[in-house]
């Protein structure tokens, strides 16, 4: 079966681990840190290489879930406007045209659009007019560190801990 990670950070790595492990088509969540380069956010473009960031790998079947599905769920969970700690990471160059394209449409959201020539409706980077800022970074993996098994799966292993996130509702309301 042919699979592909994508690696998110941001929030509690244990609730978003629990979330992502029962989706349709994801095969395995782990928890870890990794390292990442050319990462920019839409905040601050300019590039940089960042060290040992808690995150989640996601290992999924593209032909049953897609990357920007999982975004979406990423993004219905920690707030791309105010989590200043959220990132994606990816590992192939495939993957990147599909991530930019995504968050540049939640880094513009809320923005007039402007219509060109063609009559085509877009959303224009340049606009000086800024609604909200996304702070998500965006980079390429560099490596990723799984962390020990006893931090693997926890909430599962420890029920009686309280999230912040009601997983039960939240599981209930996602609709694939």
């Amino acid at each position: 079966m042919y699979t592909k990670k994508i690696y998110f950070s941001g929030g509690n790595v244990r609730e978003l681990q629990e979330i992502f492990r029962d989706l349709p088509g994801v095969v395995s969540v782990l928890i870890g840190k990794l390292s990442a380069r050319n990462v920019h956010s839409y905040i601050n473009p300019e590039m940089q290489t960042i060290e040992e960031v808690p995150s989640v790998e996601i290992e999924f079947n593209p032909k049953k879930m897609d990357l920007s599905m999982l975004m979406d769920v990423l993004f219905n969970v920690l707030n791309p406007y105010a989590d200043k700690t959220l990132g994606v990471y990816y590992n192939s160059g495939e993957d990147e045209p599909q991530v930019e394209l995504h968050l540049n449409f939640i880094a513009n959201r809320g923005r007039e659009p402007v219509v060109s020539k063609a009559c085509l409706t877009i959303n224009d980077p340049n606009i000086d007019k800024v609604v909200r800022k996304c702070f998500v970074s965006v980079g390429r993996l560099i490596n990723f560190t799984v962390a020990p098994e006893a931090e693997q799966n926890f909430l599962r292993k420890h029920p009686e801990i309280k999230t912040e996130i009601d997983l039960t509702k939240l599981k209930t309301s996602l609709k694939f």
